[in-house]
């Protein structure tokens, strides 16, 4: 899977677990869905892994790159810099 497509394919994952969240706020008890949901959760988890190990960091939490100044503002962004 390319970066673009890995992408798109994480962004439909964060989606959908948004969906399944509120529908689970109002629905607490449906199996099925929380079945659902985590199995989306842990193949958004995989794919999130996948692309920070190919191209880097998607979020602030998860880089341990800058040394001496907080360079995850400065361009080329963190997920940019390492090309596979």
């Amino acid at each position: 899977m390319n970066k673009d497509t890995l992408m798109r394919e994480i962004m439909a994952l964060d989606f959908a677990l948004a969906d399944l969240k509120l529908y689970l706020d109002t629905h607490p008890n449906d199996e099925k869905t929380i079945e659902l949901y985590n199995k989306v959760a842990a193949k958004g988890k995989e794919l999130f892994n996948t692309y920070q190990s190919l191209y880097g960091p998607l979020i602030a939490e998860t880089y341990t790159g800058s040394v001496g100044s907080w360079d995850w503002i400065e361009s080329p962004w963190p997920w940019n810099k390492k090309e596979v």
